[in-house]
């Protein structure tokens, strides 16, 4: 499970990368608003952590703004104001949950078990189906017809559903490594057609009637085959 943790107190910050990735989490930081914003719309975050008083960009508005796009990643608000007001009006703006600060870590790992929890539901009826092929996300499980199961790496499962999702759309190699890789400053564009062959090759040993087509110069689209 992937989070992101919007927090500029470093020191604060440093602490919860490190409890949350020491229980299994990935977890991404970032350290003000407006780079909080910009990491939140990559929709690559299974739950958001957003601290409500940051520089730049306040979270009242980063909340307000992500949801405004139709975002619905998860998000648990973080808040050193403890009036009913302000507990009302970060769940008005789309907040899932809220935490007043100071908090204990037992209780944050609590809530962010609930919200995975909570997550996990959604994502289980959001299978994908394009021709022969059913994508199951919440398992990263793919089935050919009736009788071919194909086990996907995480990261072979978030391409191949960032394609179902917009077929027949060109997906730019860029926003690939967006949605897929994040803010990993290691991967690159070979990254990318690396593991587009890869889900080739298990897309065309299981003779799925779907193919990744590439666009020159520019990225993939998912397309139906035409001769089936």
């Amino acid at each position: 499970m992937r989070l992101l943790l919007v927090e500029d107190e470093k020191r604060l910050s440093d602490a919860l990368v490190y409890i949350l990735k020491k229980h299994k989490y990935l977890v991404d930081a970032a350290y003000d608003g407006e780079d909080g914003e910009d990491m939140a719309c990559t929709e690559i975050y299974d739950l958001i952590i957003l601290d409500r008083m940051l520089p730049k960009k306040e979270g009242i508005d980063i909340l307000r703004n992500i949801r405004s796009r139709g975002i619905k990643t998860p998000v648990l608000f973080l808040t050193a104001r403890d009036t009913i007001e302000n507990r009302v009006e970060g769940l008005d703006a789309g907040a899932d949950d809220y935490l007043v600060k100071p908090f204990s870590t037992e209780e944050l790992l609590a809530r962010v078990r609930a919200l995975s929890r909570r997550q996990g539901e959604i994502l289980m009826d959001k299978s994908l189906h394009i021709g022969n092929v059913t994508l199951d996300p919440s398992h990263c499980e793919a089935s050919i017809g009736e009788k071919i199961s194909i086990k996907l790496t995480l990261k072979e499962c978030q391409l191949l559903e960032l394609l179902m999702k917009n077929k027949g759309r060109v997906i730019t190699k860029e926003q690939i490594l967006d949605r897929v890789w994040g803010f990993d400053i290691d991967a690159n564009f070979n990254n990318v057609e690396i593991y587009v062959h890869y889900l080739r090759k298990k897309l065309d040993d299981g003779a799925a009637t779907i193919r990744i087509a590439t666009i020159r110069g520019i990225g993939y689209s998912l397309e139906e085959k035409s001769n089936v």
